[in-house]
């Protein structure tokens, strides 16, 4: 009993520090959002996509309204989108996005879990070729025939349909078409689970299990960074 007990108390604390570092990347978005364009939902799709994110990860109402008040308060810290760019070992290529309010510390961190993971640190675009930025959303299947989604939707920008490993419905839009692909399908109902912007590789690299375990625990520290908010990588 007390080795299930240790596993489950490991489960459990691991979910809580995932919730925990998605309710703060979606905390920082929020923040952003409300500085580019106002905490009105209804006039700010950035700020419409942060609602659909928090609902997807359980984010409770009231955090998200909490977060938007701090954003609108005169003391509020103010966050720059950084991206930087490199590689891990074994030639993978990794994108890290972070939302920083102190770009020397970031960097600084970044490099450090490059290094430490036996990776470098690049310039910006010596890795981004090899990534198209997209719009993934996520919504509930209700029952839709996913051929008749698609026709639906090409117009909106839909570029590919498919389903995740829990029946969700995922939809890829071009960079450009997120915007109409987002006001789309809040007019047609469809409930989003999540919105994002994901950047995705064209080729990937295939590597054995232990090369892939060390690329892992590199991408794991940059993951955990309290200013990275989203990591990208080429390994199959």
């Amino acid at each position: 009993m007390g080795r299930i007990f240790e596993v489950r108390k490991h489960t459990m604390f691991a979910r809580w520090d995932r919730m925990a570092k998605q309710f703060t990347r979606i905390g920082k978005e929020i923040a952003m959002a409300v500085k580019q364009a106002g905490p009105d939902p209804d006039n700010n799709p950035a700020l419409r996509r942060c609602y659909a994110n928090a609902r997807g990860v359980g984010m409770p109402k009231d955090r998200v309204e909490a977060a938007i008040k701090r954003a609108m308060g005169k003391d509020t810290t103010n966050y720059d989108e950084v991206v930087y760019e490199g590689y891990a070992p074994h030639g993978v290529a990794v994108i890290v996005e972070t939302a920083t309010d102190n770009a020397t510390r970031t960097v600084a961190n970044v490099r450090m879990h490059f290094n430490k993971g036996g990776g470098s640190l690049g310039n910006s675009g010596s890795v981004g070729f090899l990534f198209n930025r997209m719009g993934v959303f996520k919504i509930k299947n209700e029952g839709q025939n996913l051929e008749e989604l698609e026709l639906e939707l090409i117009d909106f920008g839909l570029e590919d349909i498919g389903e995740d490993t829990e029946g969700n419905i995922i939809l890829r839009a071009a960079f450009t078409e997120f915007g109409n692909m987002a006001k789309a399908l809040e007019e047609k109902g469809m409930p989003i689970i999540s919105a994002e912007l994901h950047r995705i590789p064209t080729t990937q690299v295939e590597l054995n299990e232990e090369q892939t375990k060390e690329v892992l625990e590199m991408i794991d520290r940059l993951e955990q960074d309290e200013d990275v908010q989203q990591v990208f990588y080429n390994l199959k």
